[in-house]
């Protein structure tokens, strides 16, 4: 756990690669990106210089998710970023960022709290473990970060699935319609 809580040294080198001191070799901003969504804290410097470049590649990361359609920024959201760097609300907006970003971290991690303690009548269904532990990968991949993955876990039951399809989408509605209620509420805050 000490590893850790010391961010991952990135070396940028003259020639622009990326080097992990950690595992001597070379990566791309999509294993940086990886890194990040494993909850590593990355730290990214020139070797020549010493210059912290972190928020710049960060911010390329981001840049290159959205150009790939994975939107996660609305556009209103990015017009009032560009917006405020131009104002003298520029000094205000990182906090606001930091604290809004902070209150969803641990919104979530009371909800996977809730989700994992809360005593459910159901339980004692069969396949109940099974579709709790896809609402978890579910919610992990949709406030995480997307760090989860409910994939793997949809491959396990295809045996099951013609079964019990119909009742796995309303399921998921209903989880989609919480976690709607949750950031609205979240929002309010």
């Amino acid at each position: 756990m000490a590893e850790d809580a010391k961010p991952l040294l990135i070396k940028r080198y003259a020639s622009r690669r990326l080097y992990n001191t950690e595992t001597s070799d070379y990566v791309t901003l999509e294993d940086i990106a990886s890194f990040i969504r494993e909850g590593r804290e990355v730290q990214i410097v020139d070797l020549k210089t010493g210059d912290d470049l972190t928020r710049q590649y960060l911010l390329q990361i981001v840049a290159e998710h959205e150009s790939r359609g994975e939107n996660v920024l609305p556009v209103d959201v990015l017009t009032d970023l560009v917006r405020s760097y131009t104002t003298s609300a520029q000094s205000v907006v990182p906090q606001f960022l930091a604290a809004s970003f902070e209150m969803l971290r641990e919104g979530q991690s009371k909800l996977m709290e809730n989700l994992a303690t809360f005593p459910n009548p159901m339980a004692s269904m069969p396949g109940f473990e099974a579709l709790q532990r896809q609402q978890q990968a579910f919610l992990r991949s949709i406030m995480g970060g997307f760090s989860g993955s409910s994939g793997p876990a949809r491959e396990d039951d295809d045996d099951e699935a013609p079964a019990k399809g119909k009742s796995d989408r309303d399921e998921l509605a209903a989880i989609k319609k919480q976690l709607a209620d949750l950031q609205t509420k979240l929002s309010k805050l």
